[in-house]
């Protein structure tokens, strides 16, 4: 009691300063400390309340899965009411079957992993089928990055006998690497390959212990900013005959060209092919939980941008567009108000 009258007094003393126009430091404190408090409170009643719990599985800590979904969870939260807890995990597939097992109700996927999730193919061959989940949006380009410090290695042709990083065994990564060597005319077996997560392929290529990494991310990627502004690397293009070939061949890939100044160093436009990074939920999350976080996220895309980069490819039509696995309904929902009609089933 004591001190919520002190408290009091203490503002009636801050609120008598800027009445009789001092410009003490006192007062200015005094009077943005209200001014939060103030907005604070705004926004704790402008969010929702909602009894709804929910994880968000990502991607590993130093990938743009986790930095972004980061930033989508706390908006989420904020503007929907529903309780995001968002986790570190091993990415794309660990998510789907997180989200089977019921460990998770929402996570960022690759598009292509997505697919061979719902048709059991690929890196769900030995596991069959999983059609727990349902798309919620797409959310921006996924580019395949490969990156080295050998100045010898200009294309993926170069890569053969060579160490190098291509993901965990059956992740995204790892296919979108047999993707790039098959269309270079190589095989895993042509190469040393390692195993790793972005991190440690940073780590491996500053020690000498790699010669290059392939790096499936939001670009920029924050593994590849930290490695490239204090080490001579670069990005390896893969365009051309290799880029052809694998559009051709697996039609979730398109061209894309990262733009220079993306990275420290990067002085060119540097092509490559990208996938999709994708948001998706438990199909037994509630229309209605769904909807908002649709919500949450596509009417709050500006203040997202602000916070992170990947914000500004959110919009309507990057949202809805070369999915390959139906809808869920609460985020079909969303879309239709918007003018936008997605398969469900």
């Amino acid at each position: 009691m004591k001190r919520i009258i002190s408290v009091a007094a203490a503002a009636v003393m801050a609120l008598s300063l800027v009445a009789c126009g001092s410009s003490s430091t006192a007062s200015t404190t005094a009077a943005a400390a209200s001014s939060d408090t103030q907005a604070q409170t705004e926004a704790a009643a402008e969010a929702p309340k909602s009894s709804t719990k929910m994880t968000m599985g990502t991607g590993g800590t130093a990938g743009t899965y986790y930095a972004f979904g980061g930033v989508l969870g706390q908006y989420i939260k904020n503007k929907s009411g529903i309780d995001v807890t968002v986790v570190s995990t091993d990415g794309s597939k660990a998510n789907i079957q997180g989200i089977d097992a019921g460990d998770y109700q929402l996570g960022t996927v690759q598009s292509d992993v997505m697919a061979y999730a719902w048709s059991g193919t690929k890196s769900f061959e030995n596991d069959g089928a999983v059609n727990s989940f349902r798309v919620v949006a797409g959310l921006y380009a996924e580019t395949v990055q490969l990156i080295t410090m050998d100045p010898e290695i200009k294309s993926a042709a170069d890569l053969k006998g060579r160490s190098v990083s291509i993901g965990a065994p059956g992740s995204g990564v790892y296919f979108n690497a047999m993707d790039v060597l098959a269309a270079a005319g190589l095989t895993e077996s042509d190469i040393k390959p390692q195993y790793l997560s972005f991190a440690d392929s940073t780590e491996g290529l500053k020690d000498g212990k790699i010669d290059a990494a392939f790096i499936v991310a939001g670009a920029p990627t924050p593994a590849i900013t930290e490695l490239m502004t204090t080490n001579d690397a670069y990005l390896v293009p893969i365009d051309g005959d290799i880029a052809d070939k694998m559009m051709a061949d697996c039609p979730y890939y398109t061209a894309l060209a990262i733009p220079s100044g993306t990275y420290p160093k990067q002085e060119a436009d540097i092509s490559t092919v990208t996938v999709k990074a994708t948001l998706i939920v438990s199909a037994d999350a509630s229309e209605d939980d769904v909807y908002a976080l649709t919500a949450a996220i596509f009417d709050n895309a500006e203040a997202i941008t602000a916070e992170h980069a990947k914000g500004a490819e959110l919009s309507i039509e990057n949202a809805t567009q070369g999915m390959t696995a139906p809808f869920h309904a609460g985020a079909a929902k969303y879309f239709e108000e918007k003018g936008v009609t997605v398969e469900t089933e």
